[in-house]
């Protein structure tokens, strides 16, 4: 594995506790190691020793001393500039030394932890020196980062750059959403369960919610955020990915284009909206200064290298359209924000409420709507809302809840939610990652709000404090179709 960006933030919090749980697990070949590339002038002494503070700082769990001599063992570092074309030949050589001292079989995966800015440039420059040629049964992988480009034309760009240097089944776009286990048992829950496979479908279900809240504001990434924005940071990757889970239709087989298909024909279906759905069915906000947690905290204007008149959303709400027969009618509202009251990513499935018809001569005045959710962050698990009557002489029902939580039934395991995706690709399975053409589905999805955005500037930012669910307009959104947002404490 090479690592390029072997200095920065994601391989200190992420990658590198993740192969520590790989390593702990069982799960690295005994022919595994790493070649770290970055700017910084250290040695592989000084890469190993950042490694272990970083392991100990992120991982949360106690270092093992055993496991950690044999993996630590693995590591090389080398520094150089990805803009040189000396840099590649070097770590060409490198890489000839690593595979014969650890027998990797020439087998390598290049993981760009960089900025969006190097990815086509590494690729290209490997390519260049001859590593991304797979010859006599030796693989070559690459793993890139989102953002996957910035918009539409951007995305389509660097596909098609990329697929010049190395065909699909090299190319491995990661979204770390997909590392968790609630996201991946979407799939199992959906097509396992004879309960509820047959009544997911647009004559049972309701409406669709997906949030996605964050608690934190841009984390000193200021000056990269306003750049970006909520809808390019959250909206054609890691939303697309749930909408598709959510909603596709059972793949063949669990082979990664059977599953891919599927999801590529869920985004493709997604209705595409004109400048006026854009006006009605999409909101942005941004936060002013507020109170999470009992402190207060700045708006985003205030924040590190955020402009003082920046027009950047940090909040989006959308209601979309899947146009196909499981789906028709049936809307999926988003909503994903930062310097919400909590962090909490979670999937609404509202059904339909029963007939009231049997309650008519009761006390009952309304009957709740079902609703199963899955939770996916910070607590994974599955819940399941339902009525139930209140002991008593009078018909009167209350709401109760059926909950099954990770941790309580099968323990807690340690994950960065990377060790599968990482798994994954050093075994060659591509179901979790996005192909080109999903790309570029989620990004012609969110391209029609971004052009009409960047026409009709906001003129009331920021217009929802920090600490609260967003702006009114997002509530308005919803309360429209008569529906509410299921919002969580914690």
């Amino acid at each position: 594995m090479v690592i390029f960006g072997a200095a920065g933030d994601l391989t200190a919090r992420l990658l590198l506790p993740a192969l520590y749980n790989l390593a702990r697990a069982d799960l690295l070949s005994k022919e595994f190691a790493v070649l770290g590339v970055a700017r910084a002038q250290i040695s592989d002494d000084d890469f190993r020793k950042r490694i272990r503070e970083d392991v100990k700082q992120y991982c949360g769990e106690c270092i093992d001393d055993a496991i950690w001599d044999s993996f630590v063992r693995r590591f090389y570092y080398m520094a150089g500039d990805f803009n040189d074309d000396n840099l590649y030949p070097k770590v060409k050589d490198r890489l000839a030394t690593i595979d014969r001292d650890h027998s990797t079989h020439e087998n390598f995966f290049y993981y760009l932890a960089t900025a969006p800015k190097y990815f086509g440039l590494i690729v290209n420059k490997l390519s260049a020196v001859g590593l991304m040629q797979q010859n006599d049964g030796h693989w070559r992988r690459v793993v890139i980062e989102k953002p996957f480009g910035h918009d539409l034309e951007s995305a389509k760009i660097l596909n098609q750059e990329l697929l010049k240097l190395a065909n699909e089944k090299q190319i491995y776009r990661i979204d770390h959403y997909l590392g968790k286990e609630t996201v991946q048992n979407i799939m199992a829950f959906r097509f396992a369960n004879g309960i509820f496979e047959p009544i997911w479908n647009r004559r049972y279900i309701d409406h669709v919610q997906i949030s996605v809240a964050e608690t934190v504001g841009v984390e000193g990434r200021g000056s990269y955020f306003d750049q970006a924005g909520t809808l390019r940071d959250m909206v054609p990757n890691h939303i697309m990915q749930l909408i598709s889970l959510t909603s596709m239709e059972p793949p063949i087989s669990f082979d990664a284009n059977a599953v891919r298909d599927e999801q590529a024909k869920i985004l493709h279906a997604i209705q595409p909206m004109s400048d006026e759905e854009v006006l009605a069915r999409a909101v942005r906000g941004q936060y002013g200064e507020g109170t999470i947690g009992g402190e207060h905290v700045p708006g985003y204007r205030e924040e590190e290298d955020v402009p003082p008149d920046s027009r950047t959303e940090t909040f989006v709400a959308m209601k979309l359209l899947i146009d196909n027969w499981r789906w028709a009618d049936v809307p999926f509202y988003l909503r994903t924000g930062k310097r919400m009251p909590v962090r909490n990513t979670h999937i609404v499935i509202q059904f339909r409420r029963a007939p009231f018809v049997l309650f008519r001569d009761t006390s009952v005045e309304h009957l709740m709507p079902n609703q199963l959710v899955l939770h996916i962050q910070p607590e994974e698990g599955i819940s399941l809302q339902f009525a139930a009557k209140v002991p008593g002489p009078v018909m009167r029902l209350g709401t109760v809840d059926m909950n099954f939580e990770y941790q309580q039934y099968f323990g807690k395991q340690p994950s960065t939610g990377y060790e599968r995706l990482l798994h994954d690709c050093m075994i060659g399975d591509q179901t979790l990652f996005q192909r080109a053409d999903m790309v570029e589905a989620g990004w012609s999805v969110v391209n029609p709000v971004l052009d009409l955005w960047k026409a009709l500037p906001p003129r009331n930012f920021p217009n929802y404090a920090a600490g609260t669910w967003g702006p009114k307009e997002a509530d308005e959104l919803i309360e429209r179709d008569g529906r509410r947002w299921r919002n969580f404490t914690e």
